[in-house]
Order: C-alpha cells, then sequence, then structure tokens
C-alpha cells in the first residue's frame, strides 16, 4: 500500500464522505499508531487505545485539512502526537497522586519482561521530547525528516532530541547492567 494510495482514499473520504476508505486508512495505520502510543504511555493499553481512537476521530473529522505537503502517516502522527500532549497536560493536575504505587500495580497488571521494564524506566529519564523522537525513530522507523514534520520542530532539533535522548538511555542501561 503506497503513499498514491493513501492519498486516493484520503481524497475518496474528503470529496465523497466514503467511510470505507477511511476504514482502509485506519486498518493501515491503528496497529503503529497503538504501538506509539503503548511506548509513550509505558504499557498501558487502555489509555493507549483511547488516544489511538481519539486520534482516527481527529483524523476523519479534520481530513479536508490533510494538504498532501507531507506523507498522510507522518500528517497522522503529527495528531497523534498532539492528542498524547493534550492528555498529558490534561492530566498533570493528578500529579499528587502516589505514582510509585500506580507504577507497581500497572508492572504487575501488564506482563512485561525485566529488559522491557528496564527500558521503560530508561525512557521516563527523557525529556517529553526526547522520548517522542526517540520512539518515532526506533520504533516507528520515522525519518529525521518526518519526525520534525510530527513533532514541529527544525529538523537540527529533531535531530538532537534523538541524539540526546540516545545518549541519555546509553549512560542509563549500562549504569543498569547492560553492555553496548
Amino acid at each position: 500500500m503506497s503513499n498514491a494510495e493513501d492519498i486516493r482514499w484520503v481524497t475518496q473520504v474528503a470529496l465523497l464522505g466514503d467511510k470505507k476508505a477511511f476504514d482502509k486508512l485506519t486498518c493501515k495505520y491503528q496497529s503503529s499508531i497503538r504501538r506509539f502510543f503503548l511506548n509513550l504511555t509505558m504499557g498501558d493499553s487502555q489509555l493507549s487505545d483511547d488516544l489511538a481512537q481519539e486520534t482516527f476521530i481527529k483524523a476523519y473529522l479534520n481530513i479536508s485539512a490533510f494538504k498532501g505537503i507531507s506523507g498522510f502517516s507522518t500528517w497522522l502522527y503529527r495528531i497523534a502526537y498532539n492528542v498524547f500532549y493534550d492528555s498529558a497536560r490534561a492530566r498533570k493536575h493528578y500529579d499528587d497522586i502516589d505514582n510509585e504505587q500506580i507504577d507497581y500495580q500497572h508492572q504487575t497488571l501488564n506482563e512485561f519482561s525485566a529488559e522491557k521494564m528496564d527500558i521503560h524506566k530508561a525512557l521516563r529519564i527523557l525529556r517529553k521530547e526526547e522520548q517522542t523522537a526517540v520512539l518515532l525513530f526506533y520504533m516507528e522507523d520515522k525519518t529525521h525528516k518526518d519526525i520534525a514534520r510530527i513533532m514541529n520542530c527544525p529538523l537540527g532539533t529533531a535531530k538532537t532530541y534523538i541524539l540526546k535522548g540516545k545518549e541519555k538511555l546509553s549512560v542509563y542501561l549500562k549504569q543498569a547492567g547492560y553492555e553496548n
């Protein structure tokens, strides 16, 4: 499925209101968007599903705003990025809740391996921008250029987020006993 096919489906949705065409776009991208959220939420599948659903609803409602300047997936990840940060800002007033207790309960509910938990702990030390850039680059195989578009920042800044994030992760994981 090519970018040209994405454009065809977007056109069918925007001009004809073709819900089946949007369903094809959703089927194509739902796994990667959900995986992106799973990584950003440190494995919270319920929140990831909610955020993914909100992303696709916003994409559907605003599909006529897609200009085709970048690929559809870049545009969709930009929406996902905004949805996640809007959600994070909305949840900020809950910061006084005992996060350590919630994390402990969360770990027992999601049967992560020790290695995955170490990586999730390592990701938490990164600034949100670094975390997002690293996840987009290494987990979603996005290019530096796409990441800059998704995060709405200069290309050099996106590269710096990835570099700094990678350096911090390397130091943390070496201190946790991992080699290379």
